[in-house]
């Protein structure tokens, strides 16, 4: 029997073919309320997700190693529509290298690369991609409202090849989750672990352990968290035919960041937001 939300002749034949609706319904019903109670997470203008064809949602990526971005984006996502049309989030290969590989491919999570993004975009479903990566979600507390991808543009790329429009979004709060004192760029390179490309050392402190050196992982105090979905961006209805890829990259970050910066204004206290 063919699952629902995956159009016949993709079944088996590429990675996005693993999404199981029932499995991520199960997912989004069990741990997403803890996640967005514990958060008082909210998502705002999700109408701004056009409402058919494929389409890449690229945000910030906040909160360290316990980032809540993805559950409460996708939770948000299939309360409003429903199941029949997939979120893939895009993700390291790294993630998959634990036990968690089989569920995290079931509820949507795809290896980050050119093939799958376009292979989910053609598809029709909505792409979310975090360019910033670690670099982005261990980014200092005292800069948690500045949008920073690293030099990063691939997505920029994927939008164009796949002709789908680019949909920013930002996500305020979980910088507040522990301090965030320094991604420790230079203790990485002092210690000559940037030869096996780990280019960050991340130093943070929280609950219960103090300081932390990205292990012990402190757990999250429960920052409320909001995101907003902006609206759409048609990159060659903007920038023409032959876009400058900077160019591009530039005004979606120019956006995101006067967003957050919006968001940012109207929290009142730290945490409590």
């Amino acid at each position: 029997m063919q699952p629902r939300g995956i159009a016949m002749g993709d079944v088996d034949k590429h990675e996005t073919a693993k999404w199981d609706p029932t499995f991520t319904e199960q997912v989004k019903n069990t741990v997403g309320p803890v996640v967005n109670r514990w958060f008082r997470s909210e998502v705002r203008n999700l109408d701004n997700v056009p409402p058919a064809g494929g389409a890449l949602a690229v945000s910030n990526h906040s909160g360290g190693i316990f980032t809540p971005d993805v559950l409460i984006f996708s939770s948000a996502f299939y309360d409003k529509f429903g199941y029949d049309r997939p979120v893939y989030t895009l993700a390291h290969y790294g993630v998959f290298l634990g036990p968690l590989d089989g569920w995290l491919r079931r509820a949507g999570v795809i290896e980050a690369s050119r093939e799958n993004a376009a292979s989910a975009l053609h598809s029709g479903a909505v792409v979310l991609v975090f360019p910033g990566g670690d670099y982005d979600s261990y980014r200092p507390t005292l800069s948690a409202n500045t949008i920073d991808f690293n030099g990063r543009t691939g997505y920029v790329r994927t939008a164009i090849e796949a002709g789908v429009p680019i949909v920013p979004t930002v996500s305020i709060g979980a910088q507040e989750t522990q301090l965030f004192l320094t991604r420790g760029n230079w203790l990485a390179r002092k210690l000559g672990i940037t030869k096996a490309r780990v280019d960050i050392l991340p130093i943070s402190f929280g609950f219960p352990f103090g300081l932390s050196v990205i292990f012990p992982p402190n757990l999250p105090l429960p920052s409320k968290i909001v995101t907003e979905v902006l609206e759409p961006i048609d990159v060659i209805d903007r920038f023409g035919r032959d876009p400058d890829i900077g160019e591009v990259d530039a005004h979606v970050r120019s956006v995101m960041e006067a967003a957050l910066k919006r968001l940012a204004a109207q929290r009142r206290f730290p945490i409590l937001g």
